[in-house]
């Protein structure tokens, strides 16, 4: 039998404290996910206020692989306390996002709240039972029969319907105080500019998010190579892809090392600590399953499409089966880039706002609602005069990508304006062609270079100048039709088939930002003027307009100087 011991008295530290302690409150973990969103509850508290703040893990999960790293990472001011001492002391407080009977030894009052968007997946390994969501049974809220959580926090009203199905006795501690998460999204949309320029959603790209929950019924279990698909079929210049993916997925499994060709194709894989938030409120279209990215996404009225449901284990009566239900679907095995450009141009944005209102309650009320709450276990501590701003959450930072190096290029010419679209060719012996291909010098299938209509030397500064390397490239690589060395951001030296040199430049134009030039995007346009019958020695005089999507980049060249 387990014996719940006396907690032992703090030792006193208190010289090294500015201010008195006036309370200590615990933020209890299970994931790396429940451990991110704790943290984002203890924002609502103030540490100048001598709160003094821990956090401990609560053993026993299957997906603990990588919280011991992140807790590493935490500021000064949070103490981390293995769980056998976290359960010897006593607190004024502890919160957690993912709530286990094992709890119970904590000498605190214990406010439980979801780690997700609501209380939803059936998980038999935690409630015991193959109807009660995780979150709200019986085995979960109580020990010998007795509720043990001080608050069990609710984001909408239709979720005490279902606690009194699965633990009525757990009803008189349940409250409603919304979702922090959504609502702290809805405050970033302000910095929705800066995100999109982390994650490379510029000169008119739109960004398109992927996402994938954890279990055998996930994205990532049915359609793995989306991602690298999304990659080669949706033109680089017109769209951005980032993949967002549950923790549980890292704990189990190797992203970077399975999608590591298409980050080296321009995909941004966001880690599982910190962005995903921010890479959400960024987005144009979403695609997922079941998952609470997915349903944010929606709930930020964002087009979303679903490549599963998750249906088998999902609570029939929450909201997010019924999202999955009502959601449009996205096959992966067809034509992506249709499929996008059609959920975006028919998209509702109040088509599933009747869903989501299900589970996201007193819309931005949530900070206020919980700081109020957590308050009041805090008599000691001073209260703030108004309830606390939510920050907007930080610019997302993806994990290192890379600019593809070969693209397959189609497009046409009217008269000067030159249209196309470049698709980065990924895994080389899958890809099915289009038109022509390109390629940069650190391309590192050598095949490509060879039979590239376009070679591009795109270090800035190099080694050996500019003109001389196009000179040995035209010897060393005789199938390129057009050489581009870069000088600049926007400036490049381009040798032409009948070895014309030319300087290009992307003329800036009054009250635009300020422009970029790809070598390779450069190199496919002249490729394609020439190809219409284009006059060399006239650009000089009349310039080149290269138009991706709804971009232009206006081009001049000039000649070498007499």
């Amino acid at each position: 039998m387990l014996i719940r011991l006396r907690p032992r008295p703090w030792p006193d530290d208190s010289r090294w404290d500015s201010r008195p302690v006036t309370a200590r409150v615990l933020a209890v973990a299970r994931t790396l996910t429940s451990a991110t969103r704790v943290l984002d509850v203890l924002m609502l508290l103030r540490g100048q206020d001598g709160i003094r703040f821990y956090i401990t893990v609560n053993p026993g999960s299957e997906f603990a692989t990588g919280l011991d790293d992140y807790l590493r990472t935490l500021p000064g001011n949070i103490t981390v306390l293995p769980w056998e001492e976290a359960v010897r002391y006593e607190f004024d407080l502890a919160v957690a996002c993912a709530v286990h009977a094992s709890m119970h030894r904590l000498h605190a009052p214990l406010v439980v709240l979801p780690h997700g968007a609501g209380y939803n997946r059936l998980v038999t390994e935690s409630t015991g039972d193959p109807v009660s969501a995780a979150g709200l049974s019986r085995r979960e809220l109580t020990y010998r029969r007795r509720v043990f959580p001080s608050v069990v926090g609710l984001t909408h009203s239709e979720q005490f319907g279902r606690l009194a199905d699965w633990c009525p006795e757990a009803l008189p501690r349940a409250r409603e105080v919304g979702d922090l998460c959504h609502d702290r999204m809805q405050h970033s949309a302000d910095s929705r500019d800066r995100y999109r320029a982390a994650l490379g959603a510029v000169d008119g790209r739109r960004l398109v998010v992927v996402n994938s929950t954890w279990s055998e019924h996930s994205l990532f279990a049915h359609a793995l190579d989306l991602p690298s698909s999304l990659i080669a079929q949706l033109p680089a210049d017109e769209y951005t892809v980032a993949v967002i993916l549950h923790p549980n997925i890292w704990a189990k499994h190797d992203p970077e090392a399975i999608l590591a060709a298409a980050t080296r194709s321009g995909l941004r894989l966001i880690p599982p600590h910190q962005g995903w938030q921010a890479t959400v409120v960024a987005a144009d279209c979403l695609i997922g399953d079941h998952g609470s990215v997915s349903f944010y996404g929606a709930a930020l009225r964002h087009p979303t499409l679903l490549v599963t449901t998750g249906a088998a284990e999902l609570d029939p009566r929450s909201p997010t089966y019924a999202f999955g239900q009502a959601a449009p679907a996205l096959d992966p095995h067809s034509d992506l880039l249709a499929q996008i450009e059609q959920a975006m141009a028919k998209h509702d944005p109040a088509s599933l706002q009747s869903i989501t209102d299900r589970s996201l309650g007193r819309r931005g009320r949530s900070g206020e609602l919980l700081a109020t709450l957590l308050h009041d276990f805090l008599p000691a501590v001073d209260r703030p005069a108004k309830a606390p701003d939510l920050p907007p959450y930080p610019a997302p930072v993806p994990l290192p990508a890379e600019s593809p190096t070969a693209y397959d290029v189609e497009g046409e010419c009217r008269g000067s304006e030159v249209s196309l679209r470049r698709f980065p060719i990924v895994v080389p012996e899958r890809h099915r062609p289009r038109g022509f291909h390109v390629a940069s010098t650190e391309e590192p299938v050598r095949e490509l270079k060879f039979t590239a209509e376009v070679l591009a030397r795109t270090t800035i500064r190099a080694e050996r100048p500019a003109e001389h390397w196009l000179a040995e490239a035209s010897a060393d690589w005789p199938g390129a039709a057009v050489l581009v060395a870069a000088l600049g951001e926007a400036r490049h030296l381009v040798r032409l088939p009948d070895g014309l040199l030319l300087e290009a430049q992307a003329e800036e134009a009054w009250g635009i930002t300020e422009p970029l030039l790809d070598p390779l995007l450069l190199g496919s346009a002249l490729v394609l003027w020439l190809a219409d019958g284009g006059e060399p020695a006239l650009l000089p005089d009349h310039g080149l307009t290269i138009r991706t999507g709804t971009h232009l980049t206006r081009v001049a060249f000039t000649a070498r100087p007499a």
